[in-house]
């Protein structure tokens, strides 16, 4: 303690030992204010004269000591609230993304699309480039934005809202601004819309028309010619430095790798140098083995004849890995002189008449597929043909009939075997299966259908055969026609 000037003393400021105690001997509790208040008071100590004690906080007496737990929960309520905002506006907001769909349709898929049934169907076809200046001036994606500011426009006219079209064609917008998809383009392009949901197909093929069609199902006739594969033939690509075999259809081609061909000429004829004579010797290593001839002659032998034993191991090779088992049409193609001396030499006979001449050994796959159907045509014709004589053979009984109100029914009821549809037709109505009820309009009303596309999907469903022709080839210069199973 010290002394003021007037003698009085002054205990030393801080905080008394024990001031808070209350089991102390001898001392007694402060007894002014509250438990609370010996609190803040005990937080204003300090450790020396007038030193506040170190990395302790004031607290103001009056201060809200509840305040710091309130603002935890304000800010976890806040963060909760916005992951709740967030996460509403990603499942309720955000368009769900295109899905593509593959190109080899199988039936699993193609019932799916034929199953769907709802308030909007919107069905897409456009005849697409794969490279060529209509890529470089975006003709494609012109025409697809087109057909949207249709949909948009026909909606409208259904009373449609503005926001449900905005959600429902958000996917294709999307498409639509993708610089990159429109790029990577094939033949053609089929786009299915419809509430919640929007997938496409790049299309091995090229629809034979560009249409849009807005109905209660989606449009699938176009897809049909990728369900009908059943016709294909074999493109043997020859050249002295080596040979590609591909399998093809109408719709596109692949290439065999078979790892026991030859690699040209030289891989089966061989040359020695042998007392100053340069002499030759036939063999390989492919799958046809050959035997080894030393000295079959003086010098090199015409090389029309090393070709023919190059062919010849050719033909042994593809005949044992493929061709065996087979008896479609082989195609040849390649220079000119090579193609009779490849048939010369073949134990392969179902070789197509017609070859593709000329070097296609730098050919694209595409340009070579084209070229290779142009000659196949009469091949693929042949199925259509046999049909329609089929057609005309039993045109005098109840097993055929060119009256849509005869087949559309019995397509649906299993009967048709083969169908006759005339390329680009619609015929728009309505069929009840279960009352066996058919009403046809002229032009589309509002809940009709297509029928000649329900045919044609029911046809393959049940295992028949589709046949699209031009006009001039229809049975009865109807627009649709049919072979029946019975």
């Amino acid at each position: 303690m010290g002394k003021d000037r007037e003698g009085k003393f002054h205990p030393r400021k801080g905080k008394p030992s024990g001031s808070l105690r209350t089991d102390t001997p001898g001392l007694k509790p402060i007894s002014t204010g509250s438990y609370e208040e010996h609190l803040e008071i005990a937080d204003k100590y300090t450790v020396g004269e007038e030193e506040p004690a170190p990395n302790l906080r004031v607290r103001h007496r009056n201060r809200n000591t509840d305040k710091r737990e309130e603002r935890k929960t304000e800010t976890s309520d806040n963060k909760n609230t916005k992951a709740k905002r967030e996460t509403f506006n990603e499942s309720d907001v955000a368009p769900a993304q295109a899905e593509e769909l593959s190109p080899m349709m199988n039936k699993e898929t193609f019932s799916s699309l034929a199953a769907h049934q709802g308030q909007t169907c919107i069905s897409i076809y456009l005849q697409t480039h794969a490279k060529g200046v209509e890529v470089n001036e975006l003709v494609d994606n012109t025409m697809f934005k087109n057909y949207l500011q249709q949909i948009n426009a026909q909606l409208r006219q259904k009373n449609m809202d503005e926001l449900t079209i905005e959600k429902l064609l958000a996917p294709s917008f999307d498409l639509l601004r993708n610089d990159m998809f429109w790029r990577q383009q094939s033949k053609g392009l089929a786009v299915f819309i419809t509430e919640g949901s929007t997938k496409y197909i790049r299309l091995p093929i090229a629809p034979k028309q560009d249409e849009l069609i807005v109905n209660t199902s989606y449009y699938l006739s176009p897809l049909i010619p990728m369900m009908t594969q059943g016709d294909y033939f074999y493109l043997l690509m020859l050249s002295k430095k080596e040979v590609k075999l591909y399998r093809a259809g109408e719709h596109g081609m692949v290439e065999l790798i078979i790892n026991e061909l030859p690699n040209g000429v030289d891989d089966v004829v061989h040359f020695e140098e042998k007392d100053d004579q340069k002499l030759f010797r036939t063999g390989s290593s492919g799958a046809g083995g050959g035997a080894n001839f030393h000295g079959i002659g003086s010098g090199k032998p015409d090389e029309k004849e090393n070709i023919a034993m190059y062919f010849d191991e050719v033909d042994e090779t593809l005949w044992k890995a493929v061709l065996n088992k087979e008896n479609v049409p082989l195609l040849l193609a390649g220079v000119e002189y090579l193609i009779p001396i490849y048939k010369s030499v073949a134990q392969y006979k179902p070789i197509w008449d017609e070859a593709i001449t000329g070097n296609k050994q730098y050919t694209d796959l595409h340009s070579l597929h084209e070229q290779a159907k142009k000659v196949m045509e009469p091949y693929f014709a042949e199925r259509h043909k046999k049909a329609l004589e089929l057609y005309g053979n039993q045109s005098a009984t109840e097993l055929t009939s060119s009256i849509p109100a005869d087949v559309i029914p019995a397509a649906h009821y299993k009967r048709v075997w083969h169908l006759f549809v005339q390329q680009g037709a619609h015929i728009w109505g309505t069929f009840d299966e279960m009352n066996n009820k058919l009403s046809i309009n002229e032009t589309q009303q509002d809940g009709d259908e297509d029928l000649i596309d329900k045919a044609v999907i029911r046809t393959i469903l049940n295992a028949g055969e589709v046949h699209f022709l031009p006009k001039d080839q229809m049975p009865g210069g109807s627009e649709i026609a049919a072979v029946m199973r019975y």
